[in-house]
């Protein structure tokens, strides 16, 4: 079932299964400091956004795992804010929350693609390289979004014309699927192999001997089937290489003197794409909502194409007016899509309902959802021992060491957060700090007693 949520998508994130989806796609605000605001009378009209950001967008619910299992991002995120002022630290660590829940979220075998410009996507990128690990960095994608020149001034330029996004590519492993190829349609085919007759057309292939200027290869001299190397530099395939393709026809004797290199249609995978992509189409006149940031479907399906399968799960958690649901189902891929905007959210139910019918198969829900891949746990003698024997006696906040007796059991995520009656959500805590956190979360506590300092021997503060 596809399914689109309305809500704080770091709740909704969090209360999705481990390694369930096989590509995320966000499109998240840039921190630009700008207010966006769609056209009235247009199908997005009531769409607004202030893409500028403080510390009350931070969860401080989500905090500890940062602080804890992040330390160096700690670090290099007050850097930050140093360097470039409060809003910034506040919108990298808003990422960097949600960023560490998509990791966890995406599968094994899964692609993760960010799409940024350059107001952040320097400070985005070493925070993926921590969270994905920099080996998992695959490619920076620079998307032409425009094709003007940028708007003309009284006044004098003073730099060049901005035209361009991010999109950063990452995977969780080095097993995954990617198909990095572009179809091409009649016209271009034809083009691309003018020899022949559909469906054997052809092209001349590559070189059959190795320039003179490569340098003699010994190995690669030798006489076939009456032709002889040219030069010392030799053929550009072995000789078993050469016969393989003669017998597969891409190699043909013209004459006795002539030999022809041939590539046929039926082998050709597609042209290879680069990581600049400049030849996708601008929005169609019926796919424009006027919704601020709105992406177009031919950015979208590019990404779906090349990085996933159909029947793939696909995960936008700011899908904004759906382009990527839409592309997905288009493409007969299962999605989620997640949006805390109740305007954005009509948009897309509009959207996604009136789109030649396809889209009766999904469910619009307005509250977290739950995990099903963790058991809950309910709470009895055998489970507070459990946990005391794993804090090793242990309070969880404090290190106080006392009989089990003296323990309070406790949430570390509170149910109303979307945090479970599960194993990994227990804490034992002495009366103590159970009273200082009450119903706050446990970076506010643990910075309280000063902890941070304690175990990282640096101070790893968000205040």
């Amino acid at each position: 079932m596809n399914k689109l949520f309305t809500g704080d998508n770091l709740y909704i994130l969090h209360g999705l299964n481990s390694e369930s989806v096989d590509l995320i796609y966000l499109d998240p605000p840039f921190n630009s400091k700008r207010k966006f605001d769609a056209p009235v009378g247009s199908i997005a009209a009531g769409a607004s956004f202030e893409d500028m950001w403080n510390w009350s967008d931070v969860d401080s619910l989500y905090l500890e795992e940062i602080i804890n299992n992040y330390p160096f991002l700690v670090q290099f995120i007050q850097t930050i804010g140093r360097i470039n002022g409060d809003s910034m630290k506040s919108y990298i660590t808003y990422m960097t929350q949600r960023i560490i829940e998509m990791k966890r979220i995406l599968k094994n075998t899964g692609s993760f693609y960010l799409h940024c410009d350059s107001t952040a996507s320097h400070y985005l990128k070493i925070v993926c390289d921590r969270i994905f690990k920099k080996n998992n960095f695959r490619n920076e994608i620079i998307w032409k979004r425009l094709n003007v020149s940028g708007k003309e001034s009284q006044y004098k330029k003073k730099k060049y014309s901005s035209n361009t996004d991010i999109i950063l590519f990452y995977t969780k492993s080095d097993d995954y699927f990617i198909n990095p190829y572009r179809k091409l349609n009649e016209d271009e085919m034809k083009i691309k192999f003018p020899y022949g007759k559909f469906p054997n057309r052809y092209k001349l292939g590559t070189r059959l001997f190795r320039s003179t200027t490569a340098g003699p290869r010994p190995n690669l001299c030798y006489e076939w089937r009456g032709f002889k190397n040219r030069s010392e530099a030799g053929w550009a395939l072995s000789k078993e290489r050469l016969e393989e393709e003669y017998q597969k026809g891409n190699i043909v004797i013209k004459n006795e003197k002539s030999l022809e290199r041939r590539s046929y249609e039926k082998d050709y995978k597609g042209e290879p794409i680069s990581n600049i992509w400049d030849d996708l189409n601008e929005w169609t006149k019926n796919e424009r909502t006027k919704f601020p940031t709105q992406k177009p479907l031919s950015l979208m399906k590019r990404i779906l194409l090349t990085s996933s399968k159909e029947n793939d799960v696909v995960l936008d958690p700011f899908c904004g007016c759906a382009t990527t649901c839409i592309a997905a189902q288009q493409l007969n891929r299962k999605w989620i899509g997640i949006d805390i905007s109740e305007a954005s959210s009509k948009i897309m139910i509009d959207r996604l309902s009136d789109d030649s019918a396809l889209f009766k198969d999904f469910i619009n829900i307005k509250s977290p959802p739950k995990r099903s891949d963790i058991k809950e746990v309910p709470v009895s003698n055998s489970l507070r021992q459990e946990i005391y024997n794993n804090q090793k006696g242990q309070c969880n906040a404090c290190d106080l060491q006392t009989d089990l007796r003296h323990f309070e059991l406790d949430h570390i995520i509170p149910r109303s957060k979307g945090g479970g009656d599960y194993f990994e959500n227990y804490q034992l805590l002495c009366s103590s700090c159970n009273r200082i956190k009450g119903d706050r979360p446990m970076a506010y506590l643990l910075l309280k007693i000063q902890k941070i300092n304690k175990l990282h021997k640096y101070e790893l503060s968000f205040s």
